[in-house]
């Protein structure tokens, strides 16, 4: 591969990976609160979608940006609040827990080739590990029991989340399909 082919691949590589992390700090202020600690937020949706077009490590880079931004205080976490003190509260792992959540998702998108049948397969997988990080964080933070915790920060989540792992894969095959002569040089 030539000098300039290379520039322009990584270049193309970091504008995409740039509009994941943005389109991931719009979505996840946006949230529903509900009775427990731990609110409904569109985060996931952007993560479904983001990781199925750029794929694990790219997706990873997307989210650990997110994160950064949030952390020194910008309000990109859900309520439009931001700080390094939201990592440490009770819905921190959850945050955290992007980061695996995007990684899965993104080899399962690769490795799949975008199959329909296969990309909410890591979105759920994602999201599994999602939960498993973020509920042990929840039991830690405010000393729940496990079935506590199951209630609180999973199962009220369960619908919401295959809805949204449905409408992230009905847009990402056709958008993927769509940008596939960009994505696929990266």
């Amino acid at each position: 591969m030539n000098r300039t082919k290379e520039k322009k691949v990584n270049v193309r590589a970091m504008v995409f990976t740039a509009i994941v992390a943005a389109l991931i700090c719009v979505a996840s202020p946006f949230s529903i609160p509900l009775p427990g600690l731990v609110p409904i937020s569109l985060g996931t949706f952007a993560i479904y979608l983001g990781s199925a077009l750029l794929g694990g490590k790219r997706a990873t880079v997307a989210v650990a940006v997110f994160i950064l931004i949030g952390a020194v205080g910008l309000p990109v976490f859900t309520g439009f609040t931001g700080g390094f003190g939201k990592l440490l509260g009770v819905t921190g792992g959850y945050i955290i827990g992007y980061i695996p959540l995007a990684f899965i998702t993104g080899i399962f998108a690769e490795k799949f080739n975008n199959k329909v049948l296969f990309m909410p397969v890591g979105m759920v997988l994602g999201t599994i590990t999602l939960y498993a990080f973020g509920t042990a964080w929840f039991m830690i933070a405010t000393g729940s029991g496990l079935l506590a915790a199951l209630g609180s920060c999973v199962v009220p989540f369960l619908i919401g989340d295959g809805v949204k792992i449905a409408v992230a894969t009905a847009i990402a095959k056709p958008l993927y399909a769509r940008l596939n002569g960009y994505l696929a040089d990266m």
